[in-house]
């Protein structure tokens, strides 16, 4: 039989149509405008999985009110440096979003972002001390200075007066607000950049594709096999750089590269479901985004929050999200993703890491076996008074976190986002969760500086990257005039409070 294998040559790869590889392709073309780039998704649109408004919980992680960015130590204080860090890398991707407006590289910035206060809410005595010793850690830095802590409870319902509605008055409650903080669709960003790069010259976009090998070539560039899923056309892709951001299909592509540096990883798959409000009463009532404490053994992103969100035009409000489990490794994945993913090479980092995280999986237990009723028994610790009949289930996103080699510990389990790279720069895979999607700007530049060197310490490409994020290479948290006046740009661009 004749060979129909459709081959072409390309100079860049990105598997998975998300956030991440949407961000790094248009920086990459804005950087050098005449780049080939060939984009592949197994699903039939961009953004249907981890990017997804559904499955993405869409704060804008900028550390503002999720209290597992901010760790409390042994002698009692409190750390803020990751805070810190993410806040810096969500003000990046402000920037980055903002260029992108004003360039009209994306429709009107009301399609993906909206202002809305971020609020920390805690109650009893250890809890509320922990928030106010939080509260000193951090609104003594720049980017947290406008965030106010309190215990008042006129103010209190003022903030969140679902939150405070038929609640106990003589509990201590506190609460931190920073009223500039956003609401983002990373579905809807990552459509419209995607969009846009389908009109510019040397990008080609193929949904429905799904990549079944890869292999580094001698020349040290790489030869990948696709599949049409819809016609079962088969393609041969040569390239010299591979970007993976596949979500959860990163780590088996990874392994099928069969590069040193993925050696040993693995991944434990966590699902989630939200409580989803269906009385429009109810949803007027509440407008913000309201994070508490993580339960004892539970993932980062299941940290509860009762979550004001616009998702499709209309205002939604949905509390969880609820942990579960679930061998997939993506939503729209397979039962065997886990099964398929354990090797001779990360099955002790694996069960390693499994028997040091007991407590998560006795919490993913937990959660699996919970009721209905259980579930709204948790959403009136934060809504006292909801009422059953108002919410139901909505199935969320599904996270891989990542499974490592650790000399000292045999294998960890990291609740980050981990990026891999190989040692001469020509793949790089994204693996992991939370913060993610905010930070993809400051995670995509530097991938671009491991894989680019060479190019992005042109004079050419530091000039055009100082235009896209005019603070690129200053932290803003210690340039508090320089910090002043990006908010001020980017909240004008992006019509947003300031």
């Amino acid at each position: 039989m004749p060979d129909t294998t459709i081959r072409s040559n390309t100079e860049v790869v990105l598997i998975g149509a998300g956030i991440m590889s949407a961000t790094l392709g248009l920086i990459l073309k804005e950087l050098q405008p005449d780049i080939k780039i060939e984009i592949f998704e197994r699903l039939d649109m961009a953004a249907a999985e981890s990017s997804d408004a559904w499955n993405n919980a869409g704060t804008g992680h900028s550390a503002f009110c999720e209290l597992n960015y901010t760790p409390e130590n042994e002698d009692g204080t409190i750390d803020p440096k990751k805070a810190i860090s993410i806040a810096e890398s969500f003000e990046v991707s402000r920037q980055f979003w903002a260029y992108l407006v004003e360039e009209n590289k994306v429709p009107s910035p009301e399609n993906f972002i909206k202002s809305i206060p971020h609020l920390s809410f805690v109650w009893g005595d250890k809890n509320v001390e922990y928030l106010k010793k939080r509260f000193e850690a951090l609104q003594k830095n720049q980017l947290f200075k406008d965030m106010v802590f309190s215990t008042d409870l006129s103010q209190l319902k003022e903030w969140m007066p679902l939150v405070m509605e038929g609640r106990d008055e003589s509990e201590k409650v506190a609460a931190t607000n920073m009223a500039i903080g956003t609401d983002v669709n990373f579905g809807e960003l990552t459509r419209s950049i995607f969009s846009y790069l389908d009109t510019l010259d040397g990008v080609t976009i193929h949904y429905h594709h799904e990549v079944q090998k890869l292999k580094q070539r001698d020349d040290k560039s790489w030869r990948i096999k696709i599949t049409d899923l819809a016609t079962g056309q088969k393609r041969k892709v040569y390239t010299k750089f591979v970007f993976i951001g596949a979500g959860g299909g990163s780590l088996p592509l990874l392994e099928k590269a069969a590069v040193p540096e993925g050696d040993g990883f693995g991944g434990f798959p966590v699902s989630g479901q939200w409580l989803k409000c269906t009385n429009p009463e109810v949803i007027a009532k509440h407008a913000a985004k309201v994070y508490g404490k993580a339960s004892v053994g539970a993932p980062p992103m299941s940290v509860p929050h009762i979550d004001s969100r616009m998702i499709n035009g209309e205002k939604q409000l949905l509390f969880g999200p609820f942990a579960g489990f679930s061998t997939r490794f993506l939503k729209n994945g397979s039962y065997s993703d886990l099964p398929l993913s354990i090797t001779t090479d990360n099955i002790f980092p694996m069960l390693s890491a499994g028997i040091k995280n007991i407590p998560l999986t006795k919490y993913l237990i937990q959660q699996v076996r919970q009721s209905t009723e259980d579930r709204i028994n948790a959403l009136r610790e934060y809504v006292p008074s909801a009422k059953s009949e108002d919410w139901v289930i909505e199935r969320a996103g599904q996270r891989v976190q990542v499974i490592k080699k650790d000399k000292n510990e045999g294998g960890i389990l990291e609740f980050g986002t981990e990026v891999i790279t190989t040692a001469d720069g020509s793949l790089s895979v994204l693996l992991g969760a939370s913060p993610g999607a905010s930070t993809a700007v400051s995670i995509m530049i530097d991938l671009i500086g491991r894989c680019f060197k060479e190019q992005l310490a042109s004079a050419e490409w530091q000039e055009k990257l100082k235009k896209m994020i005019p603070s690129y290479g200053q932290a803003l948290n210690e340039n508090p005039a320089l910090s002043d006046e990006i908010r001020k740009n980017t909240a004008a661009v992006l019509k947003l409070k300031n």
